[in-house]
């Protein structure tokens, strides 16, 4: 029995380890950035916390854009220009 649960428990260790975390997506027209709090706001009114490794320097209000975000959250993992 030991070696049974055993066998699970590393079996569940690495398929959460190997299994990527869901992502969601959406697309808006830059209303406003913030570089001072890492926002972006859009036309509809999300507000979204720009993550570390998303360069968004190339954005300017009124850009149409796609965002990849962490589901559940409001943090960006990639945006781009559409």
């Amino acid at each position: 029995m030991k070696k049974l649960l055993s066998a699970a428990l590393v079996s569940a260790s690495v398929l959460g380890a190997t299994v990527p975390g869901f992502a969601g997506e959406g697309e808006g027209v830059v209303a406003a950035i913030e570089p001072a709090t890492g926002t972006i706001m859009l036309e509809d009114g999300t507000a979204w916390t720009v993550g570390a490794d998303v360069d968004v320097s190339a954005l300017a209000v009124g850009d149409s854009i796609k965002v990849t975000y962490e589901d559940g959250t409001t943090v960006l993992t990639s945006v781009e220009k559409m």
